[in-house]
């Protein structure tokens, strides 16, 4: 029998976060078959028990190290104040982050799953989306957060949603136009917290 190290284990563990979060933006949720997430992490399927109780704490894992990993990738790198958020915008909005479903923002991904999964995910899903809108709000009101929180909310919203719609769309032309109006309409937002 095979004793594996405990970084070995910890290793493992997040081969198989890693590779399920890319999954699940990829196919959502219910498409994504315990035998493909384990696939993908070059695992057997019942290696998955060896590491999660059930397939439903693993996805509410990867929710959660998804959107650790887009606060600290994009949200935490980005400038101080209005730049900062600007720089956020400009990268949510553009073309590539939109077209690289498996690797980009798991809001529009998953968020209507993620609306109809366990609380557990919801609950995972939460934490992170808060996480993101306190660097939202840090960067609006930075002599104020907690007045922008609600604002950040509705930036975040506003942002997956576009995002989403330019991803359904088959007219390519549209989509992009689309994500130009978003970077406007978020602009817009978030200068009109500037001067409220």
């Amino acid at each position: 029998m095979v004793r594996y190290t405990k970084e070995h284990k910890r290793r493992t563990r997040q081969r198989i976060i890693t590779s399920a979060g890319r999954r699940l933006k990829q196919d959502g949720i219910d498409g994504s078959g315990v035998a493909t997430l384990m696939k993908d992490a070059g695992l057997t399927h019942g290696t998955l028990y060896a590491y999660f109780p059930s397939k439903g704490d693993l996805v509410a894992t990867a929710v959660a190290d998804q959107m650790r990993a887009q606060h600290e990738n994009i949200v935490a790198q980005a400038a101080p104040g209005r730049a900062g958020l600007e720089q956020i915008i400009r990268w949510y909005f553009s073309p590539q982050q939109r077209d690289d479903i498996e690797d980009g923002c798991p809001n529009a991904a998953l968020l209507d799953e993620i609306a109809r999964s366990t609380d557990t995910t919801r609950q995972a899903y939460t934490d992170g989306a808060l996480v993101l809108i306190d660097g939202f709000a840090a960067r609006l009101a930075p002599h104020d957060p907690p007045s922008a929180r609600l604002k950040s909310l509705s930036l975040l919203g506003m942002m997956a949603g576009t995002l989403q719609l330019s991803r359904a769309l088959t007219d390519r032309q549209l989509a992009d136009q689309l994500l130009e109006q978003g970077i406007r309409n978020a602009l817009a937002l978030i200068d009109a917290e500037q001067h409220d």
